[in-house]
């Protein structure tokens, strides 16, 4: 079976390096990018199994990146990968059908999971998302 290709964005350097080599542990990674609007492109050229995107980024946030994406490849895997915990953000990413959301401090635990479920087409919430009593900080 081949490898699952994988394409990140992330526009902070030392959380993309780490995101990186925590991805490339069972994973293709074919790139890094950090922002929305390269991620578009490069996902157009190179064309992933998955991508990984913060949601907070330059250019083009993760969000409307993936709209634009799914618009062209409606089966693409994504998982977002970011800080924000508040309900409507993960609800809004999650309206976009199957995807995974990965909270940045749940990623040692979660990552290489959420990658899993996108590619099998399955949501995916991170654990502290999910805990009994979860409540969002203002």
């Amino acid at each position: 079976m081949n490898a699952v290709r994988v394409l990140l964005a992330e526009d902070g350097c030392a959380m993309g390096r780490q995101l990186r080599g925590l991805l490339c542990q069972q994973f293709q990674v074919l790139g890094l990018v950090q922002d929305g609007a390269s991620l578009v492109q490069a996902a157009q050229t190179m064309l992933p199994d998955v991508v990984v995107t913060d949601i907070a980024m330059p250019e083009m946030n993760g969000l409307d990146a993936v709209r634009r994406l799914r618009a062209q490849r409606p089966v693409l895997g994504v998982v977002f990968i970011t800080v924000h915990a508040e309900p409507q953000m993960v609800a809004q990413a999650m309206a976009m059908g199957p995807c995974s959301y990965v909270l940045k401090s749940d990623a040692g635990d979660d990552l290489l999971q959420a990658v899993q479920a996108a590619v099998d087409g399955v949501s995916f919430v991170s654990r502290s998302l999910r805990a009994p009593g979860h409540r969002d900080r203002d």
